[in-house]
């Protein structure tokens, strides 16, 4: 068997979206990719983000919010970042994995707008939801979808 294909999730805190990609990698496709989340800050995990990976299944209750320097000297095939503001700042990485973007909405952004109109918690918890199972939605096409964007 060829080695598994190494995949960095990043996004700007490593706290939700990216810490969501690496578990459902490992969930969903741990037997082809060796998955790996990172920030370009660190704000801890989000624990609304574990809460709903948990309802799917996938527990990340054991993840810690890491910084990307942890990484610059690892070798990866690609970096994947899912959100704009990783994908605008992320550090290159010489010698290494493609960049790849594949932006998703932020769901604390979208929580914290919902709250200030009255929304419940479980409302709140829904924009979580729907991050998630888009997140899931492309970890499903990897590593194809990859190959394809090459070239």
């Amino acid at each position: 068997m060829t080695n598994k294909l190494k995949v960095l999730f990043l996004c700007t805190g490593n706290s939700c979206r990216s810490q969501m990609a690496e578990g459902w990698a490992h969930h969903l496709k741990g037997d082809v990719i060796e998955a790996y989340s990172a920030g370009i800050e660190t704000h801890g995990l989000d624990q609304r983000a574990v809460t709903v990976m948990a309802e799917a299944g996938v527990d990340i209750s054991g993840h810690r919010s890491k910084h990307i320097d942890e990484f610059t000297h690892s070798r990866v095939d690609y970096v994947i970042t899912v959100c704009d503001h990783a994908h605008e700042t992320c550090p290159f990485f010489p010698g290494n994995g493609r960049v790849f973007h594949v932006g998703f909405a932020d769901p604390p952004h979208m929580a914290r707008a919902l709250a200030k109109m009255g929304a419940t918690e479980e409302e709140q918890l829904d924009c979580y939801r729907r991050i998630r199972d888009e997140i899931k939605a492309f970890v499903e096409t990897m590593p194809e979808s990859l190959n394809k964007k090459e070239g």
